[in-house]
């Protein structure tokens, strides 16, 4: 009898073994584990540094093995590591796109290969939103909008001419174009705030600092500075200073992000206005791609909750200010 019982249990036991082996596809290791491939645009910026730690440490948080990629800023290591994550059959597909435009033959494969897609905090421009399953982030245009929200009221009942230099972020950005866009479109209300200059900054505090120099050598009357994001603003404070102007007096300044170093740039009263824009984009992504990876329906666009800060704002929000 003990001879039989034995005989019997090996069968079961393959199996078993045979069962574990056959759910351990899409890239796991056996397990139930959500296995999550994530492409973030670099390292560029300390809002993408807390962007990248926030997503790091959802995923251990939420019990999701995420396998990660720095593209660095270029569109074309990306799209390498999407094709990598399709072949190594991760569950889902997120990322952060560089530029805008050309991800349409790269998501398809990923969309045939039966693999769900997220784009965080930057969208695409493809028509075909069957592509990916729903975008997380900001709205871009409203953090513009905002900024020229505020430069129209500081001007409000003055009619000399306000000269405004603009900082741009990366060329064919979604952030870049819509930040430019609810920026210009606020600002046409007033017709004596006209931008003299426009030219990317690369969303880098050394680029900032860079084009800030050739503006102040092309234009002896600046009146504002808006930067897309705080490094660029932190970048041309730097320029302004080493040319003899104080910042945040002889020329006002609107950035976009409210990282640490720029809230402490507007509480010493260097930068006048700053647009939130929150990089803590990891626990709503961990939950987006549990749901996702079930099957549930998922709302195509959903945004993050932010503010604006003035000076006293700053000071009162440093203190426990995460990023």
């Amino acid at each position: 009898m003990i001879l039989i019982a034995g005989v019997l249990a090996a069968p079961l036991a393959a199996c078993g073994g045979d069962g574990d082996s056959a759910s351990s596809g899409s890239g796991n290791s056996g397990d139930d584990k959500i296995v999550l491939g994530f492409s973030q645009v670099g390292a560029e910026s300390g809002w993408r540094t807390a962007n990248t730690k926030s997503i790091q440490d959802s995923a251990k948080e939420a019990g999701i093995e995420l396998k990660f990629s720095d593209a660095q800023q270029k569109q074309e290591n990306q799209i390498k590591a999407i094709r990598s994550f399709i072949q190594q059959k991760v569950d889902v597909i997120a990322f952060s796109p560089v530029v805008e435009s050309g991800w349409d033959t790269v998501l398809k494969e990923a969309k045939d290969a039966g693999i769900p897609v997220i784009l965080t905090d930057r969208a695409v421009d493809s028509p075909d939103t069957s592509l990916y399953k729903s975008f997380i982030g900001s709205d871009f245009v409203v953090e513009g909008e905002r900024a020229g929200d505020w430069l129209v009221k500081e001007y409000a009942g003055k009619t000399e001419p306000v000269n405004i230099v603009e900082l741009q972020g990366t060329t064919g950005s979604a952030p870049a174009n819509d930040r430019k866009k609810g920026f210009a479109d606020k600002i046409a209300a007033a017709p004596n705030l006209k931008i003299i200059a426009s030219q990317t900054g690369d969303f880098t505090r050394a680029k900032g600092k860079e084009v800030m120099e050739a503006f102040l050598k092309a234009h002896s009357d600046i009146d504002v500075l808006y930067a897309h994001n705080d490094d660029m603003g932190l970048g041309a404070i730097e320029a302004i200073e080493g040319a003899g102007k104080k910042p945040g007096v002889d020329i006002k300044i609107i950035t976009v992000d409210a990282v640490k170093d720029g809230m402490q740039a507007l509480a010493d009263g260097k930068i006048n206005f700053i647009v939130e824009c929150s990089p803590l984009l990891g626990p709503q992504l961990m939950e987006l791609v549990k749901k996702v990876k079930a099957g549930e329906a998922v709302e195509a666009r959903i945004l993050t909750n932010e503010t604006t800060f003035t000076q006293e704002q700053a000071k009162a929000a440093l203190p426990t200010r995460q990023y």
